[in-house]
């Protein structure tokens, strides 16, 4: 017999202000983490020399992550589909901050290593259990929009992260000895900045545990014990009814985030390089104009598919996230062939661009998604959209070290993996303009059917 599924509760959402504020939360423990991560670019050079590795074994600690993130955000969604999220997202921001701690005070790359996958586990909770709660959050059109703004903390974080660990590596560079209790040796400039940007994750957790559950809207009652869990058999049927809509969502915006991950992680080495700064001083020019222009990136893609949507267009957000995508092609390319005043003014348009699609990849998916099941939806994009974090830096490296080796080879690796990736995610995204129109009706179809 097949078990009857609870109607989904039609209980007037939390007031706009206290939802927006949930929101603003999210997005800093979402800076924080990203901060946490990103900051493995910004110490390479030093990272790299003290440890003796090349710029593939390098870019592998950020593989690394990036695979433990995905791999953990799978079952993590599942868990958040069913259980308090607000307790996996406040004890994910504990874990990620201790990994940060371990990374900092081991000079061995085994534990570094070990800890990244420690760091990539915990930082996996935070966007699958978000766009469960903003589904709880927001009304289904308002969910978009939302989830660009939580992604403006990815960006902010990267920023922040070229900022401060710049700053950071900077003014521990001129420091002669630097001790930490209990630790017994001294540090490497690299190694503190790591401890330095771990701290913000255990002051937000504790901002977290005041923080109260939002009710979940696929319950039949205010009153209603949560349901344990969507079978598996519902998320694949999902899957196969929208499977033309999902690959080509996937596989598209996996392309660009392969360049704009690899573009990102490269970029300083690319200054050091190739126009000679020092990786303190291009860290935090670059990292002033990210924190401008990347976010603005993601919230005016946002925008502009809600105008599209404005106009009838059933496939905004895809058609939002492709104009940024395709911009972002030329916008990285000619950064590869200028002097330097003009390499970092024209950063300004790339970082857009580069950012642009990736809010929208998100928010896509929670208003085709059923309710019960967004966060497994969302965890299994991290997963695909995790590929580019994990292979983009790595597949840069290579390049670097086999197909474009010396200092200037950083600019023709970056040329070559933008255009390739550029006009794949284009073609994919093309074609997942009008399947996802589609997909979006039936889900309007069953919302109406679902609530009288």
């Amino acid at each position: 017999m097949t078990e009857m599924q609870p109607a989904p509760v039609k209980a007037a959402y939390p007031s706009p202000v206290y939802a927006w504020a949930v929101m603003a939360i999210l997005v800093v423990g979402c800076i924080i983490s990203y901060l946490n991560r990103q900051v493995v670019a910004i110490v390479l050079g030093p990272m790299k020399a003290d440890l003796a590795l090349s710029d593939s074994e390098i870019s592998l600690l950020y593989g690394t992550f990036a695979v433990s993130y995905a791999l953990a955000a799978v079952p993590l969604g599942r868990i958040a589909d069913s259980y308090n999220r607000k307790w996996l997202i406040t004890i994910g921001m504990v874990v990620w901050s201790i990994m940060s701690v371990i990374s900092g005070v081991t000079r061995q790359f085994t534990l570094v290593f070990l800890a990244r996958v420690g760091l990539g586990m915990g930082e996996a909770v935070l966007p699958p259990a978000t766009n469960s709660i903003a589904g709880d959050l927001f009304p289904r059109e308002k969910i978009p929009l939302a989830l660009s703004v939580f992604q403006t903390g990815a960006i902010m974080g990267t920023a922040i992260a070229f900022v401060l660990g710049g700053a950071a590596l900077g003014i521990m560079e001129r420091l002669s000895h630097h001790d930490l209790p209990l630790v017994g040796s001294s540090l490497k400039p690299w190694q503190l900045t790591f401890i330095v940007v771990s701290l913000p994750g255990f002051v937000l957790a504790l901002i977290m545990v005041f923080v109260r559950e939002p009710i979940r809207r696929n319950l039949a009652s205010v009153g209603t014990p949560e349901k344990k869990g969507v079978p598996l058999r519902e998320i694949w049927a999902f899957y196969k009814r929208n499977r033309q809509t999902l690959i080509f969502h996937h596989i598209g915006f996996l392309a660009f985030s392969l360049a704009g991950f690899a573009y990102v992680f490269w970029s300083i080495p690319f200054f050091t390089r190739v126009h000679h700064m020092d990786a303190a001083t291009a860290s935090q020019i670059y990292g002033w104009i990210f924190v401008f222009f990347g976010p603005a990136g993601v919230v005016g893609a946002g925008v502009l598919a809600g105008r599209f949507a404005r106009r009838g267009r059933r496939d905004a957000n895809i058609l939002a996230g492709l104009i940024g995508g395709a911009l972002t092609i030329p916008a990285v390319i000619v950064i590869q062939l200028v002097p330097v005043t003009w390499a970092f003014a024209l950063s300004a348009p790339a970082l857009f661009f580069v950012n642009s699609p990736f809010g929208l990849a998100y928010g896509a998916l929670p208003v085709i998604t059923p309710p019960a099941m967004r966060a497994q939806v969302a965890a299994v994009y991290m997963l695909v959209l995790s590929g580019g974090m994990a292979f983009g830096p790595v597949i840069a490296g290579l390049f670097n070290d086999h197909l474009f080796p010396g200092d200037q080879g950083v600019r023709y690796s970056m040329m070559t993996l933008t255009a390739i990736c550029g006009v794949i995610g284009i073609t994919c995204l093309m074609l997942c303009r009008k399947h996802y129109a589609r997909s979006l009706d039936e889900a309007d179809a069953l919302e109406a059917s679902a609530i009288p």
